[in-house]
């Protein structure tokens, strides 16, 4: 290795925050995902989607924007526990953990149930059941609903939320069991170094020489495989759905997205290995992620083109077999972790990656993006309404430019007066 590749590799290791610090080039990630959802919904209701061609195939994919949101909650929310697990940090405390995710997400989403229920489920208004398990994000569970589809009018969107809700209760316990079966076998991470008076994490050549560093890559690799277990889960989940228990809603079950919370919590621990360990594989694997993001956002690409090919099956007739349905986890865990790994492994300091995915106006979309989501069926809805448009009746252009104006800007709204204040509520759990 030449002395300014082990320079620059050191550098992404360094540069890596192993449990904390904002990514800004992930606010980007987000925004896009946000929009290509809400694209994906005007589409199907203008009836794009179902148009005969290419275009109406890759519109009708618009829903593999649920996947990336679920891996980078993988991310994000995994990277402290990830670290912990590596290096004998504190891990965070759940309470608090909970707290913040509380704050997060209910309020906003509880006024867009209480505004979709009274502008289309006023008959329902005093049935305590469906405020319940609206409320508490329970409607992917209900095999005998009511409403029709995901959910009643303007909230068919949140069977997403419902499984983010319940991957974010899950994962302490996911982290305890990761983390036990890590460091199953092992020393204390840089402990076998300390005892003979050396010091793994502080040598010259980044840290790996000794017992402690590779230890932390024994962790790491054993967090890797516990993932591994976990996305196998989606696949089992999956194969049951087909052959013991067929019932459509399953598929709205947090066992069956777990391999795309899997793929950004690999993510995470790539990302807390490169940190404690600088000339670790983690941190060329990073390095060689930096130096190609182009790469692997055409790998992503050519992955939704397959996706939107007959192998995942037909469009909105649910999966056509056990063979499409597979295909079509695969294919979407392709898109989501090559779309993610540049931003999130993206160098420190100025680069091509953070200039497109985390500049200005890609940071504010990333900021609002959570209002985007939760208002768009509420904007839809209403501007059909307002237009007197009927479904399938076209012009997919310009519904799309004045829903995702009227939905911006409600969400810009949402964000200042009610996300933004709230969350000094999270002083109470800082300490």
């Amino acid at each position: 290795m030449t002395e300014t590749s082990s320079r620059s590799e050191s550098a992404v290791g360094q540069g890596i925050s192993a449990a904390g610090g904002h990514l800004d080039a992930l606010d980007g990630v987000r925004a896009v995902a946000s929009f290509l959802v809400l694209t994906f919904h005007v589409a199907a209701e203008s009836g794009a989607v179902l148009q005969e061609g290419f275009t109406g195939a890759l519109l009708a994919r618009g829903d593999v924007a649920v996947p990336v949101f679920f891996a980078l909650s993988g991310v994000l929310l995994y990277r402290p526990f990830a670290a912990a697990a590596l290096t004998d940090r504190a891990s965070p405390r759940v309470a608090a953990y909970l707290w913040r995710r509380a704050v997060r997400i209910l309020p906003g989403y509880w006024l867009v149930v209480v505004v979709a229920m009274f502008l289309w489920s006023r008959d329902h208004l005093s049935d305590v059941w469906t405020w319940l398990t609206l409320l508490l994000l329970g409607q992917n569970y209900d095999l005998d609903p009511w409403w029709n589809g995901l959910a009643p009018r303007g909230l068919a969107q949140m069977w997403s939320l419902c499984v983010e809700v319940a991957f974010y209760i899950l994962l302490p316990l996911l982290a305890v069991a990761l983390a036990a079966f890590a460091r199953r076998g092992g020393t204390r991470a840089g402990g076998a170094d300390r005892e003979n008076g050396r010091d793994g994490g502080s040598s010259g050549d980044g840290g790996d020489g000794g017992d402690g560093g590779d230890e932390v890559g024994r962790r790491a690799v054993r967090l890797l495989a516990g993932l591994g277990v976990l996305t196998a889960v989606s696949y089992g989940w999956t194969l049951l759905t087909h052959y013991v228990w067929q019932e459509s809603l399953l598929n709205l079950w947090p066992p069956r997205s777990m391999g795309y919370f899997a793929a950004g919590m690999a993510l995470a621990v790539v990302m807390a290995w490169a940190a404690a360990r600088p000339q670790s594989p983690a941190a060329r694997f990073g390095h060689g992620v930096a130096a190609s993001p182009g790469a692997w956002w055409l790998v992503g690409a050519l992955a939704y083109a397959v996706a939107a090919s007959p192998v995942t099956g037909g469009r909105f007739l649910g999966t056509d077999n056990v063979w499409a349905d597979l295909s079509e986890l695969l294919l979407y865990t392709t898109v989501a972790f090559c779309l993610l790994a540049p931003a999130a492994l993206a160098p420190p300091g100025d680069s091509p990656v953070r200039r497109l995915l985390g500049n200005r106006v890609m940071r504010f979309l990333g900021r609002v993006s959570y209002g985007v989501f939760l208002w768009q069926f509420v904007v839809l809805y209403g501007w059909y309404e307002f237009t007197g448009q009927q479904a399938f009746s076209g012009d997919f252009p310009g519904n799309l430019a004045a829903v995702a104006l009227i939905t911006l800007g409600l969400a810009t709204v949402t964000y200042y007066l009610l996300e933004k204040p709230l969350q000094r509520l999270n002083r109470l759990v800082r300490r």
